[in-house]
């Protein structure tokens, strides 16, 4: 029976401890400075956000990156030539599996071979000069299902998309034209002066054929800026491919369908055996990876070092307060107030001022930063970046914020609860 009393004493005394506190943290807030005040709240805010989203742009940077690679290239399942084969063999067999499944909402078959573009081959006369011409990947698409699966239309930056007639028009990725890569390098050849409307020249197996350039493409994915486009039943001549086999095949399917359920249907329907199946996040390449994963690190370092700031604002800001309020604290002291009642009321201080920016950071975060990110990306070189802001990271971060703040404003008052109650109350040091 002396042990239940005992435990019941304890429990009171924690109650009113911590009611106490409660109510000594809450009487302090209100009377301090609504400048001191909204200026801590401030410094939290920005802490959180610079936990957030300065590793999101990183992050997000990257993020642009794939997103493009998936949407205008790769779909979310990519399908392409064996290794030690030059295309895929049996395509119209693998076509009519890809079309069966009840997942798949489009796809596009492109046939790939390298070519040459030449550009002012009817106005050169002087045979020692430099050509106007660019190497690169030449693709046959068809373009309707092409754009179905891409929407690859809305990379046009200059003229048209090709249409399902046009025999002897071409379109170009940005990455061969001069005036989109202003870059010097003996290494690359890239075509001048050239925009829609302009007569070109095009080599591709063996074969040459003049066409006129319908428009430019641009989405920042080396994939796809560094190719040409022609009808597939252009390419097919040029090429002389009359077996209807081609080189990748990218395919689209339902939102929320798991790729890798889709990935293994066509591997248990035998295409493994004639291609490769990749989901798209199998199929980036790995030096995007690699970046990714190193700016990730990159903002977790650049927050941490916020974070040190924050803790240390905090802790400045706890201990200036507890000391010029020492006399009070003695007093407090003096007259009974459990000194871990007046611990705790510094630690509810922390946790609110933390507690408030936080709020602050999260509606600033998913009310405005977030979606003006999303309508208008940040424009980089090589990718339109965007602000990556997962809930569960977000989270993670504000619990850590939380921590360290509960951490940093409980130190400093311990060390001045400690000291002596006369001399607190006398304003003595020692």
């Amino acid at each position: 029976m002396s042990a239940v009393s005992a435990i019941k004493k304890r429990t009171a005394k924690l109650i009113t401890t911590l009611s106490v506190g409660f109510f000594l943290a809450i009487r302090q807030v209100r009377r301090s400075s609504k400048a001191t005040t909204i200026l801590i709240i401030s410094v939290m805010a920005l802490t959180f956000l610079n936990l957030v989203v300065i590793r999101g742009v990183l992050v997000g940077l990257i993020e642009g990156v794939t997103q493009v690679y998936d949407e205008y290239y790769s779909g979310d399942i990519f399908v392409s030539n064996l290794s030690k084969k030059e295309y895929i063999e049996d395509s119209p067999s693998v076509i009519s599996k890809i079309e069966n499944l009840p997942w798949v909402t489009s796809y596009t078959a492109r046939y790939i071979e390298s070519g040459l573009i030449e550009a002012d081959y009817k106005t050169r006369v002087d045979l020692t000069e430099d050509t106007n011409n660019a190497a690169g990947a030449i693709a046959g698409i068809n373009p309707l299902k092409e754009n179905e699966t891409t929407n690859l239309s809305d990379k046009v930056v200059e003229g048209e998309f090709l249409g399902p007639n046009d025999t002897d028009y071409i379109m170009l990725g940005s990455s061969l034209l001069k005036k989109y890569v202003p870059v010097d390098s003996a290494s690359f050849s890239f075509l001048e002066n050239v925009e829609p409307g302009t007569k070109v020249r095009v080599t591709v197996g063996g074969n040459t054929k003049e066409m006129t350039v319908k428009g430019i493409i641009r989405s920042k994915a080396d994939e796809v800026d560094f190719r040409a486009y022609i009808l597939d039943s252009v390419m097919r001549g040029l090429i002389g491919r009359t077996d209807y086999n081609v080189d990748e095949i990218a395919v689209k399917i339902t939102p929320k369908t798991d790729p890798y359920l889709v990935k293994n249907a066509l591997l248990g329907s035998g295409v493994g055996e004639v291609a490769r199946v990749q989901t798209a996040a199998e199929g980036l390449p790995k030096f995007v990876i690699d970046i990714k994963n190193t700016f990730g690190l990159l903002g977790n370092v650049v927050g941490s070092i916020g974070l040190v700031v924050a803790t240390i604002t905090i802790f400045i800001v706890i201990f200036i307060n507890a000391i010029t309020r020492r006399k009070y604290i003695g007093i407090l002291k003096g007259i009974g107030i459990d000194k871990r009642a007046i611990e705790f009321s510094y630690v509810l201080i922390s946790i609110f001022y933390a507690a408030v920016g936080i709020a602050v950071g999260l509606l600033v975060l998913y009310g405005f930063l977030v979606p003006y990110i999303n309508v208008h990306p940040i424009q980089f070189p090589f990718s339109d970046g965007i602000l990556v802001a997962e809930i569960p990271n977000t989270a993670l971060r504000a619990v850590i914020l939380l921590v360290v703040t509960l951490i940093a404003g409980y130190i400093p008052a311990r060390i001045v609860v400690k000291q002596n109650t006369l001399d607190a109350i006398l304003g003595k040091t020692k």
